[in-house]
């Protein structure tokens, strides 16, 4: 069977028979190899998956979805994001096919706009994913509209880390981002940090620290 999208895998470093997966999403212009740079530091229980975006940016360089900044504002390719939407979902349930985990506890995380797809996609199919992991990111106003204060709400985990010196996207996105999942009843876990747009040694040590108990 055909993968939809590229990846790597990093199988647990315990034996384990159901272990939970954690999905990896990429930046816009990065690849697969990027967040996986990070799975030596991230719980041992774990079966992670980083996935490569559909988009060809480039020599190496892929994306979600293209964005316009004309007129002042990012808009994005809303046709291009429901696609990646799609071959995410795909993706899990190719998983499931080829990989031995645990299909109640899967998580969905990423990087700037891998961060926006793993509100998108966790957000959108509580049933599929127990928890969600934004770095960097924002939740987009197509994903708030789909969601819904009288929806019934999974106890889905959330952790979001943002820098507060962040030029590509801004703190108030992930304030936002916090405060419109608060009133739609979810309850995130909200950290922010002295930094620009990147994973730093501290964000990466506090997410660690937090898998170790939601795990």
């Amino acid at each position: 069977m055909k993968p939809p999208l590229e990846y790597l895998v990093r199988n647990p470093k315990v034996t384990t028979t159901n272990p939970p997966l954690l999905l990896l999403l990429h930046g816009v212009g990065s690849n697969e190899n990027d967040l996986f740079s990070l799975v030596d530091d991230l719980p041992e229980s774990l079966l992670i998956i980083s996935l490569r975006g559909p988009l060809v940016l480039g020599r190496n360089r892929f994306g979600w979805y293209e964005i316009s900044f004309q007129g002042g504002s990012p808009k994005i390719d809303i046709g291009q994001q429901e696609v990646s939407h799609q071959k995410i979902l795909e993706f899990l349930d190719f998983a499931k096919s080829q990989f031995q985990f645990d299909s109640n506890n899967v998580w969905i995380g990423g990087f700037s706009q891998g961060a926006v797809m793993s509100y998108s996609v966790g957000l959108e199919h509580p049933k599929q994913f127990k928890g969600i992991i934004a770095l960097s990111g924002r939740l987009l106003e197509e994903t708030k509209q789909k969601l819904s204060a009288n929806d019934e709400v999974d106890p889905q985990k959330i952790y979001i880390a943002h820098g507060t010196n962040d030029n590509v996207i801004s703190v108030a996105s992930a304030r936002n981002s916090k405060e419109s999942l608060e009133l739609l009843g979810r309850s995130p876990k909200y950290k922010e940090y002295p930094e620009g747009h990147t994973i730093s040694q501290e964000i990466l040590k506090d997410l660690v620290g937090w898998l170790a108990v939601e795990l």
